[in-house]
């Protein structure tokens, strides 16, 4: 069953990225696009959701965040697995229930396709009916009988108690949907299900959001054609990695600083800036680098651990650089233009690859150089790198000069890396591949997006704005303290939170604060990416440690030390960037 849903989602994204290929070539070489095909791409991305939501449940889809040892005889640990498949199973129910309760309330056909809006609902039943299937099947496969019927007793107590309209007026909605997502991220349930339970446990606190009305909150957080974006990038890198090009990257990223102090080390980080223009993924870059620099690097003489140091702290640019994924979800959280946003996380992520190659080179002595290749000169590199950089043209040119939209530029870039795989040395056999698993980590990525939207409804009617504006009142409305006090909360949310949620939950909170110091929204924005990713590592979580630990073989312990050095850096650029812009709001003001 889960090799059918991944082989449907390559599918579905396949037919995505032909469909908004075609129309945007269309449209500029003849002058007219194809009627109705920006809502068909919502609806397509919807089934693209629901199709991958079964897998949510599982590996790194799931975003668990492990904050303790996994020890089978240890009875907390018992405790935490059976609290977590509670979670995951009864967020399952509560999809399959809302939504067929909204399937039967909602009338009226889309606009221009004139399908029924009742087949969004229904398909989000299906999603959840299929996820919780497909968890009794595997638990059941596995022979966790005793996990599994833990975790059902549990999910059908809690659904239970709040199906039979338990009030309990003591907390605010949004404060109780916290504090059920903190306990999530204790035992270690997905962050989907962890999302989704929240909203609806918030019913028994006064929730306005019914199951109908939950479900047509998450359908409308997933419904936007801006997250079309996503999809289309996690696919760019996925090809690009096929094709052979990212190889290219690296031999020209080798010519350009290889022979300098550390230059192995400085050239997983020019690759690391290169690569940034054409993923817009972190977790990506952090997988790509560790598997091809990690035995050059310990075999020129780094040690494992700052090895694999230098590999997650230069995966941090992934995400800065445009184009972010990161950014594209903290557009779709605040409405702040994507555009201006990339602009600015390119000149912020040159400023932190400036304060990583500065750490690297006092770090590291004069082992760990590398040589370009014996008679080939860096312009002839440079050329065979410039299929790649010219990718990175289409998209922040096209999308700041305004040629193209966010989403059209995506699609081109996924269409560029396709043709590049197409030619490549043994890219074709990866190609489908590559369409299913950036089809399945978009539908867990979309339905996190979506998953936090009835969490942003129920912040704002608690009147967390009006709140956030007052802080800021007290506060002074000074942007040197409003811009410290934003950034040691989000360090401190970092420190839990993957950067999606806390981008989602915390964006919208923190933006009146710097709004009403005079802080311009969209540099604010910037620096709340910047900071957030510097949170993939720092513990516990630490997701760019967990993946490159997973990748390279090095303890996740001993790679969070490896990493303070170049951690520090990266906080001293942070405080640089941050101030500056707090000194720029002081002069407006003055």
């Amino acid at each position: 069953m889960q090799r059918a849903l991944g082989h449907a989602c390559g599918v579905v994204l396949g037919l995505m990225l032909a469909a908004v290929t075609a129309t945007t070539l269309q449209r500029y070489l003849l002058g007219g696009g194809f009627l109705g095909i920006e809502e068909a791409m919502v609806w397509l991305l919807l089934l693209l959701v629901c199709l991958g939501f079964p897998m949510v449940a599982h590996g790194a889809l799931a975003m668990r965040i492990e904050l303790f040892p996994r020890t089978r005889k240890s009875p907390w640990t018992a405790l935490r697995e059976t609290a977590a498949e509670a979670f995951t199973l009864a967020a399952c129910a509560v999809l399959a229930i809302a939504g067929a309760k909204a399937a039967l309330e909602v009338g009226g056909h889309s606009a221009l396709l004139g399908l029924g809006e009742w087949l969004r609902p229904t398909a989000l039943a299906a999603a959840g009916a299929a996820g919780f299937a497909m968890r009794i099947l595997v638990l059941f496969a596995e022979g966790r009988t005793r996990l599994l019927m833990g975790g059902l007793a549990l999910a059908f107590a809690t659904l239970a108690t709040v199906f039979a309209g338990l009030s309990v007026a003591t907390l605010p909605s949004s404060l109780a949907a916290l504090i059920v997502i903190g306990v999530g991220i204790v035992v270690g349930a997905p962050l989907v299900h962890a999302f989704v339970l929240a909203a609806y446990i918030a019913l028994a606190f006064g929730s306005p959001l019914v199951e109908s009305a939950l479900a047509l909150s998450l359908l409308g957080g997933v419904g936007r054609y801006l997250l079309l974006a996503i999809p289309f990038f996690l696919l760019a890198g996925g090809l690009l990695s096929i094709s052979g090009a990212a190889g290219d990257l690296v031999r020209f990223a080798a010519a350009m600083v290889g022979k300098r102090r550390a230059g192995l080390g400085q050239t997983v980080l020019l690759t690391s800036v290169l690569f940034s223009g054409v993923s817009g993924s972190s977790i990506a870059n952090a997988a790509f680098s560790s598997k091809t620099f990690m035995k050059p690097l310990t075999g020129a003489g780094y040690t494992p651990e700052r090895a694999a140091g230098v590999i997650a702290s230069t995966a941090v640019l992934d995400n800065i650089i445009p184009p972010s994924i990161a950014f594209f979800i903290l557009a779709a959280a605040t409405n702040l233009p994507v555009g201006p946003l990339l602009t600015g996380g390119l000149f912020a992520g040159l400023a932190l690859a400036a304060a990583l190659a500065i750490a690297i080179h006092c770090k590291a002595g004069m082992e760990g150089q590398t040589a370009a290749e014996t008679g080939v000169s860096r312009w002839r590199l440079a050329l065979r790198a410039a299929p790649v950089f010219g990718l990175g043209l289409i998209v922040v040119a096209g999308i700041r000069l305004g040629v193209v939209s966010p989403t059209e530029a995506a699609a081109l870039a996924a269409a560029y890396t396709f043709l590049l795989a197409l030619w490549g040395r043994g890219g074709r056999a990866g190609i489908f591949p590559a369409l299913r698993q950036a089809g399945v980590e978009t539908a867990a990525i979309t339905m996190l997006i979506g998953a936090a939207t009835p969490l942003a409804f129920l912040l704002a009617i608690d009147g967390v704005g009006t709140w956030a504006t007052r802080l800021a009142l007290s506060l002074g409305e000074n942007p040197f303290m409003v811009m410290l006090a934003a950034n040691l909360i989000l360090l401190g949310v970092g420190l839990v939170l993957d950067i999606g949620a806390a981008i989602l939950l915390f964006s919208p909170i923190l933006l009146p604060l710097a709004a009403a110091a005079g802080i311009d929204p969209v540099a604010f924005g910037v620096v709340v990416v910047v900071n957030l990713m510097i949170g993939g590592l720092t513990p516990p979580v630490g997701i760019l440690v967990q993946v490159t630990s997973a990748a390279s073989g090095v303890p996740a312990t001993r790679l969070f030390a490896a990493t303070q050095p170049y951690l520090a850096a990266l906080l001293l650029a942070l405080l640089c960037i941050s101030m500056g812009i707090a000194a720029h709001a002081a002069l407006l003001r003055s």
